[in-house]
C-alpha cells in the first residue's frame, strides 16, 4: 500500500484502494441522482468489505423523504446534510460498541442531478463528508457544491465518481492540511469538467480554518470563477444567493470600506429600486472584490489584508463576492446566468473613465465594441458616482466626462440609451474621501481618518489592529 504522503503520484484507483485497505475506516456511501459512482470505485478496487458498512441510494422522492425527511428541493445543501447527519449517527450507534475503539466512522453523502437525456438543465450537485478522524473523535465534516461541465452524462458520472474518491482520500489523509486538500479535489480532473464554488470545513479538525480564506482559494487555484460569502461570515452558494433576485454590485478594493463606498451603493440603489422593472423584486446589494486586486503587488494573497476587508464588509452588512472576472462583461454574464432580473453596477467616473481603455479588450475579437456588447445586452446599467479629486477641481460626471475622440461617438450612443445612470443624489461631503488616504492617515497616526469611515468600521480596526494601525505613537 501506498503511503498518504506519496498522494501527487495517487490516481483515483489508488486512492481508492488504499483506503480500502486502511482497516481504520469504516462508513456508509450515499448517492442520489447520477447512480452510485463513488462506491463503485471502492467495489471495482478490491478489498471493499473493510471500508463499506452500507451504500444506498433512495432515488424515489417518497423513499428519500422516509429516510431523510422532508425537503423543498432535492439536490440542496439541506438534503445533503440530512443525509450525512442521518448515516453518520446510524454508523456509531449501531457499530460504536463493537468496534468504536478501534475505528473511525464516517458517512460520505452526494444528491446530483447530471445532464438529462433531453439535455439543457443545470448539472450540479452537494456533495459531503463527514468522519471521525480518530476513533471515538467529535465528527468533522467537508461540505462542496460542484458543477459538472462535460457535455455527455456518462463523462459527467465518471467525474463526480473521481471528485468523490478525491474528497474521501483528502478527508482521511490530508484534513490537517485543508489547502493541500483542496489542491487535491481535482486529481485526475480539470477545470474544463468540474467546477467548485463552495466549499466548507467544520468541526474539530477544521477548528481553525476560516472558511473565507477557503472561498478565496477556490478562486486563486481556478477551482471556481467566484465565491461568496454572507454578513455573517459564512460562506455562500452563489447561485442560490443569487437567484430570482435584482443584483446591485459594486466593485472595490475597499481598504478600508469608507463613507464613500457606503453612499455610492445607497445612492445606487436608489435609483435601482425605482425602475418599474426592479419595484417590488427582491435585490442583493453585492461588494465585489477581483482576485487581481486581492493579488496587487505579489504571488500571493496577504490573508490577514483579505480577512480585513472582509470583516470590515461584513460589519456594515454585506454579501460578498470573490471573483476572477476583472473585466466588467464577464462579471456582469457571471450573474445574469444565474438570475433572470435586472443586474445594475455602481462604479466612480473614474473606473467609467478606465472602462473605455482600448487596452483591456485586445484578447477579444470584436474589441472595445464586443466587450459593450456583451456587457449591456440584457438591459443592464451602470450607475456612476461623480468625481472629484479636491474642492476647487471640476466634478466629473456622465455628461461632462473625456473619452478617446475616436470613442465620443460610442460613448454617446450608450449616454443616450441610458446605459449610464449618473447618480446626482449623492452626499457632498463623501466625494472629498478617498481609501489611500484613509490609510495614509493611519499609517501617520492622523486620528482624522476616523472621520472618513463608519464607526463600526473604525472600531474594528483600532481593536484588531488591521491597516497598520497602531495605538503606539512613533518616536
Amino acid at each position: 500500500m501506498m503511503t498518504p504522503n506519496q498522494n501527487s503520484a495517487l490516481d483515483t484507483h489508488n486512492k481508492a484502494l488504499n483506503i480500502n485497505l486502511d482497516s481504520r475506516f469504516y462508513g456508509t456511501l450515499a448517492e442520489i441522482g447520477a447512480g452510485q459512482e463513488v462506491v463503485r470505485w471502492f467495489f471495482r478496487v478490491g478489498g471493499a468489505a473493510g471500508t463499506i458498512a452500507k451504500s444506498i441510494s433512495a432515488y424515489d422522492m417518497q423513499v428519500s423523504d422516509a429516510i431523510y425527511g422532508d425537503t423543498e428541493r432535492y439536490v440542496s445543501r439541506q438534503r445533503l446534510q440530512s443525509m450525512l447527519d442521518h448515516e453518520f449517527q446510524l454508523n456509531v450507534e449501531r457499530l460504536g460498541d463493537a468496534r468504536g475503539d478501534t475505528t473511525s466512522f464516517f458517512a460520505f453523502a452526494d444528491t446530483v442531478v447530471a445532464r438529462s437525456y433531453k439535455g439543457g438543465n443545470e448539472c450540479h450537485g452537494w456533495m459531503g463528508v463527514k468522519f471521525q478522524a480518530h476513533p471515538r473523535d467529535e465528527a468533522s465534516q467537508i461540505i462542496v457544491h460542484i458543477r459538472m461541465l462535460d457535455a455527455e452524462a456518462s463523462l459527467q458520472q465518471e467525474a463526480l465518481g473521481i471528485i468523490g474518491v478525491n474528497l474521501l482520500y483528502g478527508a482521511f489523509f490530508l484534513h490537517h492540511e485543508p489547502e493541500k486538500l483542496m489542491d487535491s479535489l481535482l486529481d485526475q480532473l480539470t477545470t474544463g469538467r468540474i467546477e467548485i464554488d463552495l466549499i466548507d470545513f467544520k468541526g474539530i479538525e477544521f477548528r481553525y480554518v476560516d472558511n473565507r480564506i477557503m472561498s478565496m482559494k477556490l478562486v486563486q487555484l481556478g477551482l471556481s470563477g467566484a465565491a461568496m460569502f454572507g454578513p455573517d461570515r459564512q460562506v455562500l452558494q452563489p447561485s442560490e444567493v443569487l437567484y430570482k433576485k435584482a443584483v446591485l454590485v459594486e466593485r472595490g478594493s475597499f481598504r478600508p470600506v469608507t463613507y464613500v463606498n457606503l453612499d455610492m451603493m445607497s445612492a445606487a440603489l436608489e435609483k435601482f429600486t425605482a425602475d418599474p422593472a426592479v419595484t417590488g423584486k427582491p435585490v442583493l446589494p453585492l461588494m465585489e472584490i477581483t482576485m487581481r486586486n486581492l493579488l496587487a503587488g505579489g504571488q500571493e494573497v496577504d490573508r490577514r489584508d483579505f480577512l480585513a476587508r472582509a470583516d470590515l464588509l461584513a460589519a456594515c452588512g454585506f454579501h460578498v463576492l470573490i471573483s476572477d472576472y476583472f473585466e466588467y462583461y464577464r462579471l456582469a454574464a457571471y450573474i445574469a446566468w444565474r438570475t433572470k432580473e435586472r443586474v445594475g453596477i455602481v462604479m466612480g467616473a473614474a473606473s467609467l473613465i478606465e472602462l473605455f481603455d482600448e487596452k483591456y479588450y485586445t484578447a477579444l475579437p470584436g474589441g472595445i465594441l464586443e466587450s459593450f456588447g456583451r456587457l449591456f445586452k440584457n438591459e443592464l446599467k451602470v450607475f456612476v458616482y461623480p468625481l472629484r479629486p479636491h474642492e476647487q477641481a471640476e466634478m466629473t460626471t456622465v455628461e461632462n466626462l473625456e473619452v478617446a475622440p475616436e470613442l465620443r461617438k460610442l460613448y454617446g450612443y450608450l449616454a443616450d440609451r441610458k446605459s449610464f445612470v449618473q447618480l446626482d443624489n449623492f452626499k457632498p461631503e463623501c466625494l472629498s474621501i478617498f481609501s489611500r488616504d484613509v490609510l495614509k492617515r493611519i499609517a501617520a497616526h492622523d486620528e482624522s481618518w476616523v472621520t472618513m469611515v463608519p464607526p463600526e468600521v473604525s472600531e474594528i480596526i483600532k481593536k484588531r489592529g488591521f491597516f497598520g494601525y497602531s495605538k503606539q505613537r512613533p518616536e
